[in-house]
């Protein structure tokens, strides 16, 4: 490998939606002896499944192959609000840690859908977010991935509302929009994108590096959607070479020149440190930085409940005083320390 250097995008890895599931099925893990059982992959990316499993965490496609009584995270993808009720009526410790920017979507398709609006929806067909989403008004959406889509739907003369999967590129997006508006006429959409703002703050970085690149490494999974969207990305932004890998062994031993490094928002930073061992830039690495983020998810409300409820009884059992009592300190922990710590737990 004759690798010069390496532009490194910022904003990268994982967004705070991902920080909070990660952690919050950290706690779980903590709190509970195995198995603890999680609806779907917490997140898209088989380093983080294969950390959780080692673990004692059995991801499952189906509530009912929950035992009953079981603890039970659902993802952060969003799940059927019939999948949710099932899994309550099991009888378990239940944590949904749903992305709030995808609950927002949901509340979106439920408020529209009860006002008589048509929703159409711009997704991935069978990924988690969009089955969620899709279960929420079943009779009143319609999934479409790209313009041509839109032609096969019937005007029934209701009003038409357009949303989106968070995970979607802004380009994919705006192309099935405008082309809606084009069809429909007058179309409602939520003043604020349902686009994730981390989403966007990836592929803008990667759009600022990309064309000054010989070839792209984007690091993250098949399954991952944002992934996909930055190798699509990468593509239209002029890169000629572009490269999705889960991990630095997938690199290939011919790359050379300037490579632009990026990962998606469920990929760990310590792949993307392992990717730039194995380029080992003769010029060494330069982040290209175009925004900062400062966003923070709380755990989900049910296990802030527990913490809360477990901090107290810690509290007591010390006599410690109300002034000298502190709280756990979710807010700067960062999740790839936690799965740092998961590592050395599982070894």
């Amino acid at each position: 490998m004759a690798v010069d250097q390496v532009l490194l995008a910022a904003p990268r890895g994982f967004c705070a939606g991902v920080e909070m599931a990660i952690k919050a099925l950290a706690w779980l893990v903590r709190s509970f002896p195995p198995p603890v059982y999680c609806y779907h992959e917490i997140v898209h990316n088989r380093l983080v499944v294969d950390r959780f499993e080692r673990l004692g965490v059995v991801f499952v496609d189906d509530v009912a192959d929950v035992p009953v009584g079981r603890p039970l995270m659902l993802s952060a993808h969003g799940s059927a609000p019939e999948v949710v009720a099932e899994a309550r009526r099991r009888g378990g410790y239940v944590v949904d840690a749903v992305c709030p920017l995808v609950t927002k979507v949901h509340h979106e398709v439920r408020v529209r859908s009860a006002k008589g609006y048509q929703v159409v929806y711009v997704g991935h067909e069978g990924h988690d977010e969009a089955v969620g989403t899709m279960a929420v008004a079943p009779d009143a959406i319609s999934l479409v991935s790209e313009p041509a889509d839109l032609d096969t739907l019937d005007d029934a003369g209701a009003p038409v509302a357009v949303l989106a999967q968070t995970t979607l590129s802004h380009r994919d997006w705006i192309d099935v929009a405008d082309a809606a508006k084009a069809r429909f006429g007058d179309v409602w959409m939520a003043g604020r994108s349902d686009l994730c703002f981390a989403t966007t703050n990836r592929q803008s970085a990667l759009e600022r590096i990309a064309p000054d690149c010989d070839a792209v490494v984007v690091i993250g999974s098949a399954n991952s959607s944002n992934t996909m969207a930055l190798a699509k990305v990468a593509v239209e932004s002029g890169c000629e070479r572009v490269l999705r890998v889960n991990s630095a062994a997938e690199l290939p031993d011919d790359l050379e020149g300037t490579i632009g490094v990026t990962a998606g928002a469920s990929a760990p930073e310590e792949l993307v440190d392992a990717v730039i061992g194995r380029l080992t830039p003769a010029r060494g690495t330069t982040q290209v930085t175009i925004t900062d983020e400062d966003e923070y998810f709380p755990p989900p409300r049910e296990l802030r409940d527990l913490l809360s409820a477990m901090e107290a009884a810690v509290h007591a059992s010390l006599s410690v005083p109300p002034s000298a009592q502190v709280s756990a300190a979710d807010r700067t922990t960062a999740a790839s320390d936690v799965l740092a710590a998961l590592a050395g737990t599982a070894a």
